[in-house]
């Protein structure tokens, strides 16, 4: 199975950026999509996004977009959220999935391999 690994937490102040890494084990047709997720203190995890790893497709959820950004490095097998212009309320514990689907987008059943995740703080 894909082993999938989020790097790159911490704590912030609002305002400030932040770059998350989603480092995946091997390149197969299970990884074709890649999802990052995320989950707040008490709070349901949620989508933040998807990339295709082939083409670099993206689809951000609405609270994100304008302000974070996906990219990948194919050779690495590594996915990137770039996080700017951050709010306390990004703070959660970010995970990335994959997926067989290019952009599989917000259902959690469509991803196959999830990381641990990786702690975003926000502070005021």
């Amino acid at each position: 199975q894909v082993q999938v690994e989020e790097s790159g937490g911490g704590l912030v102040q609002s305002g400030e950026s932040l770059r998350l890494s989603c480092k995946i084990s091997a390149i197969t047709q299970d990884t074709a999509g890649v999802g990052w997720f995320r989950q707040a203190p008490g709070k349901a995890r949620e989508a933040v996004g998807c990339i295709s790893v082939a083409a670099g497709d993206t689809w951000y959820v609405d609270s994100v977009k304008g302000r974070f950004t996906f990219s990948r490095d194919k050779v690495k097998k590594v996915v990137y959220l770039q996080m700017d212009t951050l709010t306390p309320d990004d703070t959660a514990v970010y995970y990335c999935a994959t997926s067989k689907w290019n952009l599989p987008g917000p259902a959690e059943n469509l991803y196959t391999s999830w990381g641990q995740g990786t702690q975003v703080s926000v502070s005021s």
